[in-house]
């Protein structure tokens, strides 16, 4: 499993494409296929290893003993889910295409944040990151 760290501005060019930071490139898979998906708590894409992503998705009916396919809000969730992650080839320079529907969701204009959460990527809209970050750090854990 790679462990994203850091953050690094970074723009969308006109074609929707995004290049990766290298430092994230060289701990992906070296077939270069990721997973896009809309994050459900936040306002951003992230991108997931295709075998991380599973694993995350997993995770939201862990709560509730597993998936249970016969929950019909657990097959909703997945379904939404599933239907909002796309997956993706990085070209040779290190770019993912973004679909003009995912920069829609996530709010995404030109000027992103790519951070390192760990098992994953976050692209962010710049200033949504900063204002993320700043509510982020005023909590008091107390």
């Amino acid at each position: 499993m790679a462990a994203f760290e850091g953050s690094y501005r970074h723009k969308i060019d006109a074609k929707g494409r995004l290049s990766l930071p290298a430092e994230f490139r060289k701990d992906l898979k070296r077939d270069l296929k990721v997973v896009l998906s809309d994050d459900p708590e936040n306002p951003s894409l992230m991108i997931f290893d295709p075998e991380e992503y599973t694993q995350w998705l997993d995770h939201y009916f862990d709560k509730k003993g597993g998936y249970d396919p016969s929950n019909r809000q657990m097959r909703n969730f997945r379904k939404v889910m599933a239907s909002r992650s796309k997956p993706c080839q990085m070209d040779d320079g290190g770019r993912i295409r973004l679909t003009t529907e995912q920069r829609e969701r996530a709010g995404l204009s030109t000027d992103v944040t790519i951070i390192g959460d760990c098992e994953h990527i976050e692209v962010w809209d710049t200033q949504r990151w900063e204002e993320f970050e700043l509510q982020a750090l005023a909590l008091d854990f107390d």
